[in-house]
Order: C-alpha cells, then sequence, then structure tokens
C-alpha cells in the first residue's frame, strides 16, 4: 500500500500540515499509523473534516486587526460593548480618561463613541439598532448622532526626534481639520478663525498655533452647529512614552499639555472628553489644572467589562465556531486579568486563538514594544531582579501601585516597574489593600500561560547582555535535541557571560536563571515550576504544546563546597527525578517521551546528567 507523509498529504487535501498532523491525533483519517515520530497516511484516505468544513454554515469572520466601529459591526463577530454608552451617559464625566494595556479594545471603543454622538448628516442609527444600548430607551437614543466630533488618533506617533513627532502629530491634527472643512464656508466662523483653520490645512501652523489647535476647531464647530463639541483622542500617552525613550520628552510633555488644555480645560465648547491610553500620566504633568478629569484605570470597577472579553463573551464566541471543548485551554492562556472586580480575558488573543484552529500560542507578544521597562530590567537592583524570578516561578509579589506615575519618576524609583508592568498588562492584581493617597498595595502576579512567555521574551530577555543571546539560543537547541554534552559546554558559557560569582548564592538563583532560558522555547513547552508530581516537588518541567515533542523535567542542585563533586551531584539530581517519580503528572497527560536532566553547579561551574 502506499502512504503519503503529513506534507504529502497536506498539499493533495489543501489543508495544512497542522491540520492533517491534528486528524491522525484525532484518529478521524482511516488508517493513518504513526511510525517513529512520523506519519504514514494510506494514499487512498479522505479527509472527513472537509465535508464538515463545506456544510459548515457560514458564519461572519473573526475581526483580527478590525478597529473601526462600522466594519467591524457590519462585516465581523461583534462583541458588543455598547452599554459604555448608557453607563457614560449616566454619569457624564466631563472629560474621561480610559487607561487599559495595548489590544484590549480600545480604539475600537472609541470608534464606537465617534460614531454613536457624531452628527454627520447620516442615519448612523441603524448601527446601534440591533444592540444593548437601543434597548435602553429613549432618552439614551437622543444622544445618538446630535453632537460635531474631533477624533484623533496618536498610535502612530512614535518618532527618534521631536522634529518628526510634531510633524507627524501636524499631519494627525490636519486630516482632522480637513474631515470638517465645511467651516471654511461657514457664516457662523469670522475671517480670522478661517484663516487659522486654513494654515493648519496648508501646513503653515508654528508649533504654538498647532498646540492651540483643538480650541479653534471645537469652537467653530460650536458656532456653526449650535452646539458643544464631542473631543475624542486615542493612544494619547504613545508620543509621550516614545518621547521619554529618545530624550525629548520635555517637549512633547509641554506641547502635549497645551493641546490638552486647550481642548479639555475651561473650554466652553466642550461637551465631553473621552481620551485612551496605557498608563496614567499625573495629573501634574499633563492634565495640570484639569479638575474635570475622571480617571477609569484597571483598578476601578466602572467600565471594568467593556475593554477585554468576560467569561460569558468567550463562552459564546467558541460555542458559535464550534470550540466549545476549549473553554479550559482559553482560560489558561488568556484568561487571568482583573479589571476592577471583573474577571477579563485578553481580546486579541482570543479572536487569534480562535481564527487560527485554536492552536495556542503567544499571540500578544508581537504588538508592541516596552523598551522603557526593558530599560528598568536591565539595570534593576538585585532584590526586583529576585522578585521578577519569583513571579516567574509562579509566585506573588506585594507591591506599592502608583496609578499615576510619570516616565521620569521611574530611574528614580525603580520599584515603579511593577505599576508599569500591572498597567501594561503583564502583572495582575489579585488582592488589593487601598491606600489613603489614592493608589493600593497589590498582591500582584503572572496572569496566564501566554504572560509566561512574553514576559521571558520581552521582559527577561532584556535583561541578557547582547553578547549571550547566541549562546542562549545554543542552550535552547541543546535541549531540543537533548544533547547533554553540548547542553554543559552552553549553559557553562552562559554562566561565564552573564553572572557574578556575587550572584549565586542559591539553588533559587540557578533555577531562575534556567526558567527565564526554558520560557523562551519558541511557545513549543509550558513552562512549570515547583509543581508537585509523584511524591514531592520539581524544579523545572517543560509541557510540550505538541505531545510528539518530549516532555523535559529538571532537577537542580548547588554547592558551595569546592571540594564536592559537581558530577556526583548531578547525578543525585537526576537520581531524584526517578525516585520522586516527577513525570508522574506527564505520563497522566499522555506524554511517552520525558527526558530528564540533573544539573549540579557551584559559582560558574555546573556540571549535567540526563536520561
Amino acid at each position: 500500500m502506499k502512504y503519503l507523509n503529513i506534507q504529502e498529504a497536506a498539499e493533495q487535501w489543501g489543508l495544512s500540515p497542522r491540520r492533517v498532523q491534528q486528524l491522525c491525533k484525532s484518529g478521524t483519517i482511516e488508517g493513518a499509523v504513526k511510525k517513529g515520530r512520523s506519519w504514514q497516511i494510506p494514499a487512498q484516505a479522505q479527509p472527513p473534516v472537509r465535508a464538515k468544513e463545506i456544510a459548515r454554515p457560514q458564519m461572519r469572520p473573526l475581526p483580527v486587526g478590525i478597529s473601526g466601529f462600522i466594519e467591524a459591526v457590519t462585516r465581523y463577530y461583534y462583541v458588543d460593548k455598547t452599554l459604555l454608552i448608557r453607563d457614560f451617559i449616566d454619569a457624564l464625566p466631563k472629560v474621561s480618561l480610559f487607561t487599559r494595556p495595548r489590544r484590549f479594545g480600545k480604539t475600537l471603543n472609541m470608534d464606537m463613541l465617534r460614531v454613536f454622538f457624531e452628527r454627520n448628516g447620516q442615519d448612523t442609527s441603524i448601527y446601534f439598532r440591533d444592540k444593548a444600548i437601543w434597548a435602553c430607551g429613549r432618552y439614551y437614543q437622543s444622544f445618538q448622532g446630535k453632537y460635531p466630533v474631533i477624533y484623533l488618533s496618536f498610535k502612530d506617533v512614535k518618532y527618534a526626534s521631536w522634529k518628526n513627532a510634531l510633524k507627524d502629530i501636524a499631519a494627525v491634527i490636519r486630516n482632522e481639520y480637513a474631515h470638517h472643512d465645511e467651516l471654511l464656508d461657514s457664516t457662523a466662523c469670522n475671517a480670522v478663525e478661517k484663516q487659522a483653520f486654513q494654515a493648519i490645512i496648508d501646513d503653515q501652523a508654528d508649533e504654538v498655533a498647532l498646540s492651540r489647535s483643538l480650541a479653534l476647531l471645537s469652537a467653530m464647530l460650536h458656532k456653526h452647529y449650535g452646539i458643544e463639541t464631542v473631543i475624542i483622542i486615542d493612544e494619547y500617552d504613545t508620543p509621550i512614552q516614545q518621547g521619554y525613550a529618545s530624550g525629548y520628552y520635555d517637549q512633547v510633555v509641554v506641547f502635549v499639555r497645551n493641546l490638552f488644555s486647550g481642548a479639555f480645560k475651561d473650554n466652553s465648547s466642550l461637551a465631553f472628553g473621552f481620551l485612551t491610553g496605557i498608563l496614567r500620566v499625573a495629573k501634574e504633568s499633563i492634565f495640570s489644572g484639569m479638575n474635570n478629569l475622571k480617571v477609569n484605570t484597571i483598578m476601578d470597577d466602572r467600565y471594568s467589562a467593556y475593554f477585554g472579553f468576560s467569561r460569558d463573551e468567550v463562552a459564546r464566541i467558541l460555542a458559535c465556531y464550534g470550540h466549545k471543548d476549549k473553554l479550559a485551554e482559553v482560560c489558561d492562556w488568556y484568561d487571568g486579568y482583573q479589571f476592577g472586580s471583573t474577571e477579563i480575558f485578553n481580546p486579541w488573543s482570543v479572536i487569534n486563538y480562535v481564527d487560527e484552529n485554536c492552536y495556542p500560542k503567544a499571540f500578544w507578544q508581537s504588538t508592541g514594544s516596552n523598551e522603557i521597562i526593558g530599560d528598568i530590567i536591565a539595570a534593576a537592583a538585585p532584590e526586583i531582579t529576585e522578585n521578577l524570578r519569583k513571579l516567574m516561578q509562579g509566585e506573588t509579589v506585594t507591591t506599592y501601585v502608583d496609578t499615576g506615575v510619570i516616565y521620569p519618576e521611574v530611574r528614580k524609583n525603580p520599584t515603579s516597574i511593577y505599576s508599569f508592568l500591572l498597567m501594561a498588562g503583564y502583572l495582575r492584581c489579585i488582592r488589593i489593600i487601598p491606600q489613603n493617597d489614592g493608589n493600593f498595595m497589590c498582591q500582584v502576579s503572572i496572569p496566564n500561560k501566554e504572560i509566561s512567555f512574553v514576559y521571558a521574551r520581552e521582559i527577561i530577555s532584556r535583561a541578557l547582555p547582547e553578547r549571550s543571546e547566541s549562546t542562549a539560543a545554543a542552550i535552547r537547541q541543546a535541549i531540543f535535541e537533548r544533547n547533554a554534552e553540548a547542553l554543559q559546554k552552553h549553559i557553562a558559557a552562559y554562566l561565564m557571560e552573564t553572572i557574578s560569582v556575587y550572584d549565586t548564592s542559591s539553588e533559587a538563583f540557578y533555577q531562575g536563571l534556567m526558567i527565564g532560558l526554558c520560557a523562551i522555547l519558541n511557545n513549543r513547552y509550558t513552562v512549570r515550576s515547583n509543581r508537585e508530581s509523584g511524591f514531592g516537588r520539581f524544579d523545572i518541567q517543560l509541557c510540550p504544546l505538541d505531545k510528539s515533542l518530549p516532555g523535559l523535567i529538571f532537577e537542580l542542585k548547588a554547592s558551595k563546597k569546592a571540594s564536592e563533586s559537581l558530577d556526583r551531584l548531578a547525578a543525585d539530581a537526576l537520581r531524584q527525578i526517578s525516585e520522586k517519580r516527577y513525570e508522574t503528572d506527564m505520563l497522566a497527560d499522555g506524554l511517552q517521551e520525558i527526558f530528564k536532566i540533573g544539573m549540579a553547579f557551584r559559582g560558574k561551574d555546573m556540571a549535567v546528567r540526563t536520561e
């Protein structure tokens, strides 16, 4: 009988190799057998899944990367967040600031607010009539399509110089002015206003004029339409963070302070305003004197359910696309955030997970950068470094969280790294102790499996010297190949390159070091540490997402005695894995192949034994 391999069957059937492998594992391809680490598929076999896919009812595509509200609700699967509008109208703060991690739906929600409130000569109520907000009644409906709206997004203002950053900000403002070019013919606006308006359109405005641009535009819109203006600014802090990283922080702060002062402070032409960002930059720095600002951070209950997905929303998505059985896996990977008292899933990752046929990986890691956090960690004090290692090992850390920290304070007060990590989505707060200054003492932890990967790649790896990166890659390769000799050689080289003998005081240090290395194994493994299995607690365990890969168990020993043999100590560590049966839970998960590794360390010396 003629057989096909995975790649040949995938090409013949028009499926991905991964999908064919999944079908083989599930037993849905008749006659498929596994020989060693490869599958053999009868050439005449048919893929049963093909007929199922053809017969499946047509569903809307998932909104991967979609941030426009109208496009989202007319063409894609949309998770209804319109009750945010109801909650806002109930409170009606003059200016609202929403701080959330990246990719948690801020831009889509701001565009929703724009479409709801904007007066543009079209009936945009059609986009809300089947949504939750419309069922709330006529009072809430009366706000729809009522106001002129100014909408700016600073999400792409990322430049190495203030000159180029200001040039791009000017372009963003100019485009919004062009959107309201009816004002040039308005009989309600005077010649001086129109001249200033035209200067911005023609890119002739200087920095001072640009800083007054929102005040001017809102005043002209107020005059023309006879009603105050709604101002929405999305990702307001992107140029501020970039300015801090690139050395023009003072310049960008002065400009943004003046821009926001004209827009939001004592502006009689303002109906209400919205801003979003990752961080709340302190009032003294940006929002000086703005007593009308209502800040809504991840620590607050109000609006907590509207950024990210709830458990019920995730369950409905999975059911809609035929993956009800994947809820537990989604919880492990993308749940764990706590906004106010609401349990939240990462929406970007959930959508990508379902869109990619429920194959779990760290989708969030490539959606942005945290250069400032990386810089802080690279220069972190030993206490902070040790706490970061504890977090990687699944422990918690109790820390003060300042929700209004400003960028220059970061290097002056390195402990603010926890505030950045929490607000940016790298930590979750599992216990809150409010303080008299309005901030919090929080018990924090890493929220889920995805962030364990992201944490290692974007955070822990930044602390490694550049020269050690190739050595770290070689270590990972040796682990994959189960090459004990190469593993010992490269780890010894890594120790020489990266650590001081003064760091090597305990087994916990080496365990943290190895977890950092193991956690960046290209999303192929879940890293566990200090967990019970068999008759004890293993040090490190790597559980493969693909069961065709081997599982790995590491047991570490550390010695300060010069007379003690590291070879014998590594052998003791290896023997402990078998005696304590640390592989028990991996075997229960169906793994057939497990690579056991005993390691012994003393200073910058080490030994490895494997089985």
